[in-house]
């Protein structure tokens, strides 16, 4: 039993979980974050999705098994490994789905939308989408949107356009670069072609790949940066309530701004490791890089010292 507990809990892929986190955008920089009646719906809205995501993530494993078992990796997954037996995992599918749609329903209905809208995709990216070129990056990209706006969905609460195609930057860089690291990482490997293991890989060129990724990097600097610079402060922050002559009389503050090298340096790292072919995802990147983990919380901090400290 313990065996099989732990078959379905790996199938359901808890490092992914990661990619929720979007949803904690919206509360996050509009200062809602420690606030129970915002936090609480944007948890469970976190927790909805992670259940969507491990629902999809399982049928993708399942129609994924004999392209899998050729790669040097995803052989070991436990579907394709042979650990946890097909009708296993089709229930526990399942039963996550519905979970997911019953939180999904007590929170409104543009979030139970955006919610069946997330999993259509997500489903018929393992079905179809995922087998067409740039529409597959695509299909990556809008799930990674679609967080942040359900998360805008569950408390009512809306980032500014500029974080918004920050987010979408990114979202389109790690898609690219997920691509990118696959590309890499199986041309380590004799005896194993790209079409072996993912068909659309065949038609992606070392040169596009290269391409889009500069593009998506440079985007993503590029629209954060001006989120920082434009972006007007939300609250005078914890710190200097008491010293509004501090903070009043410099209007427009740009307190953000100080973010920006962290986000410079975590884009900058996370291509050197693409390139070498160190991670295949970039939930499994960000989890098994000291440096590029650091910068993450270091940039985190400073965004919360900026919004709720200082106010900025």
């Amino acid at each position: 039993m313990g065996q099989l507990l732990f078959a379905i809990f790996k199938t359901t892929r808890p490092r992914q979980w990661l990619k929720n986190v979007a949803v904690f955008v919206p509360i996050l920089f509009t200062g809602k974050f420690f606030q129970a009646e915002f936090f609480l719906p944007t948890f469970w809205a976190f927790i909805a999705f992670c259940c969507f995501s491990s629902s999809s993530y399982i049928v993708n494993d399942i129609l994924d098994a004999p392209k899998d078992r050729k790669h040097p990796f995803k052989k070991f997954r436990p579907i394709a490994s042979g650990k946890l037996s097909v009708p296993t995992a089709i229930l526990t599918s399942i039963a996550l789905f519905l979970v997911g749609m019953i939180i999904a329903a007590s929170l409104g209905t543009t979030f139970l939308l955006l919610s069946i809208g997330f999993v259509a995709l997500q489903y018929g990216y393992s079905f179809v989408l995922k087998h067409i070129v740039v529409i597959d990056i695509l299909a990556i990209t809008a799930a990674y949107f679609i967080r942040v706006y359900a998360g805008e969905a569950a408390t009512g609460y809306h980032i500014s356009i500029w974080l918004a195609l920050a987010a979408l930057s990114l979202a389109l860089f790690l898609a690219t670069g997920k691509r990118r690291a696959e590309l890499t990482l199986l041309q380590g490997y004799e005896g194993i072609l790209p079409k072996d293991t993912r068909a659309s890989l065949s038609h992606y060129s070392e040169k596009l790949l290269d391409t889009y990724t500069a593009m998506f990097a440079n985007s993503t600097f590029i629209t954060y940066a001006y989120y920082t610079f434009l972006e007007k402060p939300s609250n005078l922050g914890f710190f200097f309530k008491s010293y509004t002559d501090f903070t009043t009389e410099i209007p427009d503050r740009k307190w953000m701004m100080i973010t920006i090298p962290f986000v410079l340096y975590g884009i900058m790292r996370y291509m050197q490791l693409i390139y070498e072919g160190k991670g295949e995802s970039p939930e499994k990147i960000l989890t098994s890089d000291i440096p590029l983990l650091t910068t993450v919380v270091l940039w985190a901090g400073s965004v919360v010292f900026v919004i709720y400290g200082i106010g900025g």
